[in-house]
């Protein structure tokens, strides 16, 4: 369980790592496409600019989720080890 590096944060990662790489093109190539701007089209890229903002929210999220995860997993190991070396310290000693 501990060697499992992949899980559900990581799927979420890269759809959503998708999805923010899928806005920057379509801003970038409707900006291209299109030099002089009328406002519904501004109200679009707001759109996609909001839509782009949450997916990197959650991105980030998740990356912290994942990194949590970790480090609780690393604690309860080292915690672990740590109580197994001292019933053996202890075990030596009452020998």
């Amino acid at each position: 369980m501990i060697g499992q590096k992949t899980s559900d944060n990581t799927v979420i990662m890269l759809f959503n790592l998708a999805g923010v790489a899928i806005a920057y093109g379509m801003l970038g190539l409707s900006l291209y496409m299109s030099p002089d701007v009328p406002l519904s089209t501004k109200g679009f890229w707001g759109i996609g600019v909001l839509m782009l903002s949450l997916s990197l929210v959650n991105f980030v999220k998740y990356r912290f989720d994942e990194k949590i995860r970790e480090d609780r997993i690393q604690q309860l190991e080292t915690a672990k080890n740590e109580r197994i070396l001292q019933d053996f310290v202890t075990a030596d000693k009452a020998a």
